[in-house]
């Protein structure tokens, strides 16, 4: 049987796959996906971010944590958090996001095959389902959006049941008493703060001298000060030198520390999932870590063969998937709607408490001796802070001391990776302290905090003067 032909063959039914696919759909190409996995979603749906979120709102509400930043009320709702508690919600999201998927694709007409791909030709895959016979599909243009997974260093016991990856760790039969989180950056500070709050005594070792190393360096103490008033013990710099499989887990450090805990969760970093590709059949080269390299229209060193989303790498987050999806289709069909992602993207941080930020850094704009005013604004001095009793967070702008156009914006608090899209907009419209003057915010809100982290910057610009 001759194999079926289309436009567009996708591989991965994750963020990237399924908006890559759906942007070429509404202009009228002849789309299929495949998906490797009986479920839609990819790690987004399934195993990394919406499950992460959920369970850090299960957490949150489970522990009665939230609650106890309210002055006066004391509401504890669960006495002993089970397993079950934890992840009733994160399975209930989970189910839904499948089903939005597959509407989705439906709606735009995409055909869906489910079986493992692989590239026959430059223009043919294969698709091997585990019960079913291997069936042979063409592509005029085919879209990589395959995804990663954690990656698990050598070295490392992963036999032992008690030891867990970011995939692996929402199979979690228990909640244990002790943790140990391999790796302080986003995903181990993630679940660090969300099994914190249950009550389980965490320690993050992390080999570098600071947590979430691209944040503002500022966001990035006030949070390691926040996790530890949390009962977070970090150690920094250090890193697992052995690990012995005893009772408990002992688990030795470079410094000489010795840990002993019930369960440890790696957090290294994730791999582009592309070993079952067969990316050598069509002359694809794979960077380190299996990373997939593009261009800026995100195209291959094959022409008509794109990537887009965790595979390629940095930044590796569900949101500029996406777009990088909905770009590369809009350049591989030459569709004038989409030609480029945005040049300034966001960043959140699930931890405990939020943190996000777009555009510079003080560290970055200091090595581009780009001269800069600071303005800030606390949670504490604002209504809608003191109403959800966020004490500690605060709003940070940075202008440029003469142009005095935003540069950017960083937030630690609650709510933080919402409220960050208002200095995100103005970043992306060039615009700059004008704009957070003039405008009429609602009170009580968070955003008001633009306004007078404003008034901060344009007072400290004064001061310098002076």
């Amino acid at each position: 049987m001759a194999a079926e032909k289309y436009d567009l063959v996708v591989i991965g039914s994750g963020p990237a796959g399924e908006k890559g696919a759906a942007q070429a759909a509404f202009f009228g190409k002849k789309v299929a996906i495949v998906e490797k996995e009986t479920v839609l979603g990819g790690a987004a749906a399934n195993t990394g971010t919406l499950p992460s979120k959920t369970l850090r709102e299960s957490a949150l509400v489970l522990s009665g944590f939230r609650n106890r930043k309210l002055v006066g009320l004391d509401v504890n709702v669960k006495t002993k958090v089970t397993v079950q508690d934890f992840l009733v919600r994160e399975h209930f999201v989970k189910d839904y996001e499948r089903c939005r998927i597959l509407e989705n694709l439906r709606k735009h007409r995409v055909t869906t095959y489910v079986g493992t791909a692989s590239f026959v030709d430059p223009h043919t895959v294969s698709i091997k389902p585990q019960r079913a016979r291997e069936t042979q599909i063409q592509g005029k243009v085919i879209l990589i959006a395959t995804g990663s997974h954690p990656h698990r260093p050598e070295g490392l016991p992963f036999t032992d049941p008690r030891l867990y990856d970011s995939d692996t760790i929402l199979s979690l039969q228990e909640i244990p008493e002790t943790m140990l989180v391999v790796g302080g950056g986003v995903i181990g500070c993630e679940y660090a703060c969300m099994f914190a709050a249950l009550g389980i005594k965490v320690t993050v070792v992390e080999k570098r001298n600071r947590i979430i190393d691209f944040l503002d360096q500022e966001i990035a103490e006030l949070l390691a000060s926040q996790m530890q008033t949390m009962g977070i013990t970090l150690l920094m710099p250090d890193a697992v030198d052995k690990i012995d499989n005893r009772e408990k887990i002992e688990v030795r450090l470079r410094s000489g520390n010795v840990v002993n805990v019930d369960t440890i969760l790696v957090s290294a970093g994730r791999s582009g999932n592309t070993e079952e590709l067969g990316l050598d059949k069509v002359g694809i080269a794979v960077g380190d870590r299996g990373r997939v390299k593009v261009n800026e229209h995100f195209q291959t060193s094959v022409p008509h063969i794109y990537a887009a989303g965790d595979v390629i790498g940095f930044p590796a987050l569900a949101s500029t998937s996406m777009e990088q999806a909905r770009v590369a289709m809009c350049n591989a069909f030459e569709l004038d709607y989409k030609p480029y992602v945005a040049k300034i993207l966001p960043y959140g941080i699930y931890t405990i408490p939020e943190c996000s930020m777009a555009g510079e850094t003080e560290e970055s704009l200091t090595q581009q001796k780009i001269p800069y005013v600071v303005g800030r604004a606390a949670y504490a001095n604002h209504a809608r802070g003191q109403i959800i009793g966020e004490r500690n967070g605060f709003l940070k702008l940075l202008f440029h001391e003469e142009t005095r156009k935003l540069l950017g914006v960083h937030i630690i608090g609650e709510l933080a990776t919402e409220v960050v899209h208002v200095g995100l907009t103005a970043l992306l419209l060039g615009a700059g302290e004008e704009l957070f003057i003039q405008t009429c915010y609602n009170y009580p809100t968070l955003t008001e905090m633009y306004k007078y982290a404003t008034y901060d910057a344009m007072g400290r610009r004064e001061t310098m003067k002076g």
